[in-house]
């Protein structure tokens, strides 16, 4: 069977008349496509220019957000030699590795051209400042030790509490160490402790944690000690300590200075020793 021919349309006349051929656009270039084209290759050639070209090297860090990262660690982390071309540059590595070190919360990382790299940190937030022999660690509210704490530091952390350290299982603990969180709790909640909630005079009170007495706090040099225990996780937890406040508070009341040391069993039971220039004299043998 033969495929029919084209269809014909007969106009009025009867004379045949062929149905019209749709005309395809041609593949070739328009003035259109050629601009387009034009301007891609240039823009690829302006880019690698710029990647080539040495006014875009790394010449400075603009830092911005840190009060206790070491501006030489943030150096470290971001890698870059002089003259790194910052063109087309990922940050993303760099930031990876900011967010490596023990201090840093979150990064952000940019290019600012020409030849400048910016850093913009969040540090973590010290909540207490951890003391074993001459050390101190700025700690976290996770209980992370994220920071080392030097004299040019004491802005940074002024009104942070301190608790100082005296066990000697605490001589290993170091940067990126994590306290344990029944010590964190006890050391916040007693670090917050000011001398007006117990009705003392002194002019500001210390935190020790020791192996033989556990928590306790002092009022100074010839001041007295109140010794808090120790706290576990399940039994004689750190809430206790709002209570042991209350009742430190009271056997200082009205004799602050006479007392020498402070036990606070609970926080319903406890004694006080008075110091020994206030103890009444023995009776003379007969």
């Amino acid at each position: 069977m033969t495929s029919p021919g084209p269809r014909r349309y007969r106009t009025a006349a009867g004379t045949p008349r062929r149905r019209p051929r749709v005309r395809r656009a041609s593949a070739g270039l328009t003035p259109t496509r050629s601009g387009a084209i034009l301007a891609m290759l240039l823009a690829a050639g302006a880019i690698y220019g710029l990647s080539a070209t040495p006014a875009f090297g790394f010449q400075h860090l603009e830092l911005s957000g840190t009060a206790l990262t070491r501006d030489a660690a943030i150096e470290a982390g971001v890698g870059l030699s002089p003259g790194t071309n910052l063109v087309g540059l990922s940050t993303a590595p760099i930031v990876d590795r900011l967010r490596g070190l023990p201090s840093i919360r979150d990064v952000e990382v940019s290019v600012g051209l020409p030849g400048t790299l910016k850093v913009a940190v969040t540090e973590r937030r010290p909540i207490v400042i951890w003391a074993t022999g001459d050390r101190r660690f700025a700690v976290d509210d996770s209980g992370l030790l994220f920071a080392e704490i030097g004299s040019a530091d004491a802005a940074a952390v002024a009104g942070v509490p301190v608790v100082l350290d005296e066990r000697a299982t605490s001589a290993n603990i170091g940067l990126a160490s994590t306290l344990d969180p029944v010590d964190l709790d006890a050391a916040t909640r007693l670090g917050s402790l000011t001398p007006s909630q117990v009705g003392s005079h002194a002019a500001g009170f210390a935190v020790h944690v020791t192996d033989d007495r556990g928590f306790t706090v002092t009022s100074g040099n010839g001041g007295w000690v109140a010794i808090f225990g120790f706290y576990g996780r399940s039994q004689r937890t750190p809430a206790l300590i709002a209570g042991q406040v209350q009742l430190l508070g009271a056997l200082l009341a009205g004799r602050e200075d006479t007392v020498e040391t402070v036990i606070l069993a609970d926080e319903k039971e406890g004694t006080y020793i008075p110091k020994a220039s206030t103890r009444p004299s023995p009776s003379p043998k007969q």
